[in-house]
């Protein structure tokens, strides 16, 4: 089981246009907080944790057949402690290691065309449709071993179709999306671990202020049931989280992020609470 970090991703503004040849740089700290439900048959009962992560993250925007696209690659070290139910003992302990790095690309392939910062602002936003494609790679920290870990030991891929509306301050945005994973074929004490897609879908309402933004943020997702060495389990999800994200401009090139969201509905591993702040900067 690795850390909740990947399908629960509440991301509003994903499929806004952006002015091409750009590159932007962040920093990020994340703070969950809560129980994490183990699926299936697992010898961990229950874990109550508290996980700390920080990320970096670089993006590219440029031009692609004409419309505006982005490259995202991410990568983060994650520190979380706490206690469990360990086949029937009481267990604590704290470790630090590193997140499967994420790259990520995404299209906006109607209604954004590619724009240079000097136009940007005269462009006129409307309907707004795109895709993106998400590659997480195994090259975290694991061991299999240890039941919880930060790395998955398994590529994931979540392709993406969102669109955008934006109507004078106001904009609403939906994401419908799915995450495919391989096998990992050495979980804990080596068993072998399928599991189905998780799909997924997200709604985003938005203000824009003259500087800044505001987003009321819900999901829901279901699937990604497991099957370990032949034998299916009970772990279906069928989750859902709702959330606010706020962003700020600091001069010309800074913007500040911040963020909160929370556990609405669970079935598997989605009660805990999530703070973050961020800052990005513009090269």
């Amino acid at each position: 089981m690795s850390l909740p970090a990947t399908a629960q991703e509440l991301e509003p503004r994903s499929f806004n246009n952006v002015p091409v040849s750009q590159t932007f740089v962040s920093v990020g700290l994340v703070r969950s907080e809560g129980e994490l439900a183990p699926p299936g048959s697992s010898p961990l009962e229950k874990a109550e944790l508290t996980i700390d992560v920080l990320a970096a993250a670089v993006s590219r925007s440029f031009s692609l057949a004409g419309d505006s696209a982005k490259a995202d690659m991410v990568v983060a070290r994650s520190c979380y402690e706490g206690w469990g139910i360990f086949q029937g003992e009481y267990v604590e302990g704290r470790r630090c290691e590193y997140l499967d790095p994420k790259f990520k690309l995404t299209w906006n392939f109607y209604g954004a065309p590619a724009t240079e910062l000097k136009d940007f602002a005269r462009w006129q936003e409307g309907m707004v449709i795109g895709a993106s494609v998400a590659v997480t790679a195994p090259w975290g920290t694991y061991n299999s071993e240890h039941l919880i870990n930060a790395g998955s030991n398994r590529w994931q891929v979540k392709p993406v179709i969102g669109m955008s509306r934006r109507r004078g301050n106001w904009q609403w945005e939906l994401h419908l999306g799915a995450t495919f994973y391989e096998d990992n074929d050495n979980f804990f004490n080596g068993i072998h671990v399928e599991q189905d897609p998780l799909y997924s879908t997200s709604v985003h309402l938005i203000y824009n202020f003259s500087r800044g933004w505001l987003s009321l943020d819900g999901n829901y997702f279901t699937g990604g049931r497991t099957t370990k060495n032949g034998v299916r389990q009970d772990d279906r999800q069928d989750n859902s989280r709702w959330g606010i994200t706020w962003t700020r401009p600091l001069g010309g090139k800074h913007l500040i992020k911040l963020n909160a969201n929370t556990g609405v509905i669970t079935r598997i591993g989605n009660d805990f609470d999530t703070f973050g702040i961020g800052w990005v900067y513009r090269l």
